[in-house]
């Protein structure tokens, strides 16, 4: 009596050897890309809880080694968000592959295709609707003098990101200087502004020895923006190209899933 192995076309078992080894190129892949995005998750998240449990040892132990990252002791919690976020996509990625877990792979593929329609709706709004960007630039404005005239100076970790953005962009205020008028840092430190404004980055100042050349925030971002923005588009573009990789990866996955016994 035939196998019934034996009815199948001559040609069917290479193009079910070629099917297999894809899915497992594919699996393979998708394992190691998001075992890359889990540990450095766990790195960032790691990072970020030093930073906030002990950041006098941070500062000792990495300070004189690489004092680029010296910035990272302002944003811990921040650290905390991004690093959780990919441990927890690394994991889906990376469980859902290998256990081919359909389950893992939906929801993986899910939040990828929600992250990448947001950006694209945010690149919409901002390339063809202007009146929309510039509603969004307002009210990222009144955020922003609201937190430097009511936080500034109160809250320890808005203080620390608004020093560090105004240090590394080399401006004063959201604005300019006149965002820190009347503001609770400005009438708790003797109608003084901060550091980063002054001509003596070292200490506070009075008005009378500002910085006149710095600008406000917003005009160092978008001067920022108009000199570096091929790069920026450039790196865009990176991680629209790898999240739809990723998302055809795991559709595939999932698709395949069950149907290869």
């Amino acid at each position: 009596m035939l196998h019934p192995t034996s009815l199948l076309p001559p040609f069917s078992f290479p193009c079910r050897r070629w099917k297999m080894g894809c899915f497992s190129f594919l699996k393979m892949m998708m394992f190691v890309f998001n075992g890359v995005i889990f540990l450095s998750g766990l790195a960032v998240l790691g990072i970020g809880i030093w930073v906030k449990v002990d950041g006098g040892s941070f500062v000792q132990i990495l300070g004189a080694a690489a004092p680029q990252l010296m910035q990272l002791i302002n944003v811990g919690y921040l650290c905390i968000a991004v690093g959780t976020f990919l441990l927890l996509m690394g994991f889906l990625g990376c469980c859902g592959a290998m256990k081919e877990s359909k389950c893992m792979l939906l929801l993986f593929f899910v939040i990828i295709l929600i992250l990448f329609i947001a950006e694209v709706a945010g690149a919409v709004v901002v390339l063809a609707f202007s009146s929309m960007a510039d509603i969004f630039i307002e009210h990222l404005k009144n955020w922003a003098v609201k937190t430097l005239r009511e936080d500034y100076g109160r809250q320890d970790d808005v203080t620390a990101i608004w020093d560090t953005t105004m240090k590394e962009l080399k401006c004063c205020g959201f604005n300019n200087y006149k965002d820190f008028n009347s503001s609770y840092f400005y009438q708790t430190h003797s109608q003084t502004y901060p550091a980063g404004c002054c001509l003596l980055p070292k200490h506070e100042c009075l008005e009378s020895e500002l910085d006149s050349t710095k600008q406000g925030c917003l005009h160092e971002f978008q001067t920022f923006l108009s000199r570096n923005g091929r790069i920026v588009g450039g790196v865009a573009l990176g991680i629209a190209v790898l999240e739809l990789a990723a998302l055809a990866v795991s559709l595939v996955l999932y698709c395949q899933i069950g149907t290869n016994a």
